[in-house]
């Protein structure tokens, strides 16, 4: 249950607060006073788009807070927001700021969120039924997750899709598969030719870089020689001067001169140090002047075996590096062309078993909707008697579609047919209900689709649109029912809506210093009363006006304590 929205510098209102109960509250005023402006702020607080303008002249920034009762939420955000890590001990939050550029920030419960994420909680806290939803009931989409709204078949519904996307899957495996074998033969001809030329050519992984260290070691090999010669001499085996020997001069001298001056002792010590290292880099130098060779050969064949490398890899247009791992991909290729038949085989067993665990889900999901078609119908026509349409009959049609065909939605498509008065041809809901119509049996479709079980908040933006007098008061009454198991508000223009209440806020647009903005205030019983009589009477008020007024909420309260 939405508790609280708090506004600031959105549009109009620079600063608002509002308090909320459970039931059924309207929300009435002047025309042009800012009245949807509400309904709006909800639907921005839960990551609906926004542009830069709604910013209020002059301000830095945008802000909407709405606060719901944590222990009246619906059990599916409860567990969405467990989900993402997002609850919290106290009252849910869902916050957003809008910046003058555009730029938006989304918070749940102080956690800054994604517009998707304020979207996907939004859609589980709050309905909100505009003139768009009204439109919207025209479309066989949303006639279909009506339908299966209100037969609960989420579960069967994700079956088939679950099913539809695994013969999808399977049956482009498969085409994929018999596209491939129509070149078959050529491409087998070419893999053949291909993978023994990597056969003869037989290149390890991590071989062409340890063979270029090889050659560039061979080519240079004389020299490589003559250089460790000429270190070997200088560090150990120089008749005159090698380091060895200067080293070890140096250490004996400061050795005797440290028994005179004991702080030369660590100097003496670090020469001493020096000289065996010179002794082991000496040894190191004269291993691997033993153990090179000058080979003419082995240069000569590293070299052709660099150049076959680099011709082969040319020709595949990779890296030399890469070859050995092309041999693989290649070779895995060549084999499963070997095994096509059995493969295709197995392909196809697999796409008719995941074609009859469809066809099975598929089936499911057609016996719960036409349980829920002839329910929902039932229900919708009970409740078009009771919104002014005495001859109204609601039905829920259920074509078949082409079983050669599937669909990630079913085996049938969904479609409303409507009759709204006696004597009149049934026919498809966009076609034969008018704008008042459609409003109130978009009414009636979510008073049946509640079935008693909704503890969410349910927004209606000018549900009485196209209706009046008794007609009217009966949308009141039903709004007023809805209220008894979800919370409702209601933005109206009608007196006898606004007379049915709970709660009643009032939407008042004032000029201050040539500044104007949008208030929001809820309404004592007396106040209520004057803004009744307003609706009721227009700009001259008088007291018959009052006493209509009071009439009509008396009578309310009359009806709600029956």
């Amino acid at each position: 249950m939405l508790t609280s929205i708090r506004i600031r510098n959105l549009a109009v209102v620079a600063a608002a607060e509002l308090e909320f109960s459970g039931g059924f509250s309207v929300m009435t005023g002047e025309t042009g006073a800012g009245k949807s402006i509400l309904v709006d702020a909800l639907a921005l607080a839960l990551g609906a788009r926004a542009e830069g303008r709604l910013v209020r002249t002059g301000a830095e920034r945008a802000e909407v807070a709405a606060i719901f009762d944590r222990d009246s939420l619906p059990i599916e955000a409860q567990s969405w927001l467990a989900e993402q890590d997002l609850d919290a001990a106290e009252d849910c939050v869902v916050r957003r700021t809008l910046s003058p550029e555009g730029r938006s920030r989304g918070f749940i419960n102080g956690q800054p969120v994604t517009m998707q994420s304020l979207r996907e909680l939004g859609e589980k806290l709050v309905d909100i039924c505009g003139q768009q939803a009204y439109l919207g009931l025209r479309h066989p989409a949303a006639q279909r997750d009506l339908l299966d709204q209100f037969g609960g078949h989420q579960r069967d519904l994700d079956r088939v899709t679950a099913a539809f996307a695994a013969w999808r899957r399977d049956r482009a495996a498969l085409e994929t598969h018999d596209q491939a074998n129509r070149d078959r033969e050529q491409r087998m001809d070419l893999l053949s030719f291909q993978c023994q030329e990597l056969t003869g050519l037989a290149l390890q992984t991590g071989e062409y870089t340890q063979l270029e260290r090889e050659y560039r070691v061979l080519a240079a090999s004389q020299r490589i020689e003559a250089g460790l010669g000429e270190v070997l001499n200088g560090l150990y085996e120089g008749e005159s001067a090698s380091a060895q020997d200067l080293i070890a001069r140096c250490e004996q001298q400061l050795s005797a001169l440290a028994e005179t001056d004991p702080e030369l002792a660590p100097t003496a010590g670090i020469l001493r140090d020096a000289g065996v290292l010179v002794s082991e880099a000496a040894v190191a130098v004269r291993d691997r002047l033993n153990s090179l060779e000058h080979d003419p050969g082995r240069e000569e064949q590293v070299a052709q075996r660099l150049a076959d490398a680099r011709d082969l890899a040319r020709k595949h247009r990779i890296e030399p590096e890469e070859l050995p791992a092309l041999h693989d991909r290649l070779t895995a290729e060549l084999e499963n062309f070997s095994s096509s038949a059995e493969q295709r085989e197995q392909l196809a067993e697999q796409l008719a078993a995941n074609a009859a665990a469809l066809k099975a889900a598929a089936a499911k999901l057609s016996r719960a909707r036409k349980k829920a078609a002839a329910r929902l119908a039932k229900e919708v026509t009970a409740q078009m008697h009771d919104l002014g349409m005495p001859g109204g009959e609601f039905e829920v049609q259920l074509p078949v579609r082409d079983a050669t065909d599937p669909s990630p939605h079913g085996a049938e498509g969904v479609a409303f047919q409507v009759r709204t008065n006696p004597g009149q041809a049934q026919g498809p809901l966009a076609k034969v209900a008018s704008g008042g119509e459609l409003s109130r049996l978009s009414l009636a479709l979510q008073v049946a689709a509640i079935s008693g079980n909704r503890t969410g908040t349910l927004v209606f933006d000018e549900v009485d649109t196209g209706v009046g007098g008794r007609v009217a008061e009966l949308v009141g009454q039903q709004l007023r029912a809805l209220g008894q198991n979800a919370q409702v508000l209601c933005v109206t223009h009608l007196p006898q809506v606004a007379s049915q209440g709970n709660h009643h806020f009032l939407v008042s647009k004032r000029t201050v210093a040539g500044e104007t903005s949008t208030a929001v205030e809820a309404l004592s019983p007396a106040q209520r009363v004057e803004e009744l009589a307003r609706m009721l009477g227009g700009l001259k008020i008088t007291s018959r006006t009052r006493e209509h007024a009071e009439e009509m909420l008396t009578a309310a309260k009359v009806r709600k304590a029956s």
